[in-house]
């Protein structure tokens, strides 16, 4: 039995051999061509099912190009405490049903937050400057300047909110504020201490006006996506600080328009960063850089010249000249405005691109309603104009 299957085996071997495509021994030939069969077969098979996955994810990467190619981009850029995180929570107010309850109750530690930075940096402001706080809050003072945690644990109580509230009052706190220019504070460190009494409370939950002045440093890329008349927008907003510029190069590619916020209170403010640049200089030289990159040759540009309210209330005390010594329109609203305008347009270095400016609040709902509805109607033009020129 054993030589009838070796004959077998052989004569198929010397077969096989004879066609020269094997040169082993007939016992070898015949493993390896059933190996090799075996092989081939589950390779038959593990091309096929990898087959359907590349179909798969070719499929779903077609989709989501679709998907892409029928949304309108948005990139929100800008300096630090520009404003771009304001407008993008104005899309979700008013295109997103706005904060739920829950939304808006998450946002309470980091105003409370806002409350006791604030509060401290100007303490600490009046004591660099010599200003002194009246004796009777003394006390209020040591328990604001103590360690973090053991006074402040994410939430304001009764004894804190009587504390800011003094203080608040307190005319040497008062004079910091007066010269707030000098140092580094929150935009809406008035708005909350005048506030304090209701944040306090048990049952406190942040208006949506709270959300909206609440300060949290941008990190990353955030992404807020909404639909408007059936046209489907996704706002990329972006860190402004220097450390988080290197980020933005990752959102550049498909941007249908970019929007770049400028604050306009910041003419005489220095950057966070290094405590010694000018604010408005900062975002001059970063608005020429992005208005004239290479990945925007042919995207809208539009210009929020945001804060428009601070700008209002600061600009009848203190002129441009600070920033601008050539500028000669004195503390006139309307010519200060018009002058940072025109200065930003005129980092414009193609005479084709068009520039969009825009001048804005972005803590005022209905502002940046009437505003948007203009920008979604350059960025629909543009987008119909690129396609016809295609």
């Amino acid at each position: 039995y054993q030589r009838r299957v070796r004959d077998q085996t052989t004569r198929g071997s010397n077969f096989v051999c004879s066609l020269g495509l094997l040169h082993t021994t007939p016992h070898q030939s015949t493993l390896h061509t059933y190996t090799e069969s075996v092989s081939m077969a589950c390779c038959n098979k593990g091309n096929t099912e990898q087959a359907k996955k590349d179909a798969a994810i070719s499929a779903m990467l077609a989709e989501d190009g679709k998907k892409q190619d029928a949304e309108v981009k948005l990139l929100l850029l800008g300096a630090g405490q520009s404003g771009k995180s304001t407008v993008a929570k104005q899309m979700k107010i008013i295109h997103m049903d706005g904060f739920s309850v829950d939304e808006r109750k998450s946002y309470t530690s980091v105003i409370c937050s806002n409350i006791v930075v604030s509060m401290r940096a100007l303490l600490f402001a009046a004591k660099d400057m010599g200003l002194k706080t009246s004796k009777s809050n003394k006390a209020a003072v040591t328990r604001l300047l103590s360690d973090e945690n053991e006074y402040f644990t994410g939430s304001i109580n009764t004894e804190m909110a009587d504390d800011v509230a003094k203080l608040w009052a307190d005319k040497g706190v008062q004079g910091a504020y007066a010269r707030r220019a000098e140092f580094q504070l929150n935009d809406s460190a008035s708005y909350y201490f005048d506030a304090i009494e209701r944040i306090a409370k048990e049952d406190y939950i942040p208006t949506e006006q709270d959300v909206l002045r609440s300060r949290a440093k941008t990190t990353g890329i955030i992404e807020t996506e909404f639909e408007v008349d059936g046209v489907k927008f996704r706002m990329c907003d972006v860190g402004g600080q220097r450390s988080e510029r290197k980020k933005w190069m990752h959102c550049f590619q498909d941007v249908t328009a970019c929007i770049f916020c400028v604050a306009l209170s910041e003419y005489n403010l220095t950057l966070y960063e290094d405590g010694k640049t000018n604010r408005m200089h900062e975002s001059l030289k970063l608005f020429k850089e992005i208005c004239n990159s290479k990945w925007f040759v042919d995207t809208a540009m539009i210009l929020f010249l945001n804060k428009k309210d601070l700008f209002a209330d600061k600009i009848k005390e203190h002129d441009l000249t600070c920033a601008f010594p050539d500028y000669k329109g004195g503390c006139d609203y309307e010519k200060a405005v018009q002058y940072i305008q025109e200065k930003f347009l005129a980092q414009n270095e193609n005479p084709r691109k068009l520039l969009y400016p825009n001048i804005t609040c972005a803590t005022d709902t209905k502002n940046i309603q009437v505003v948007f509805t203009a920008v979604q109607d350059i960025v629909l033009r543009d987008a119909i104009d690129q396609t016809n020129m295609l």
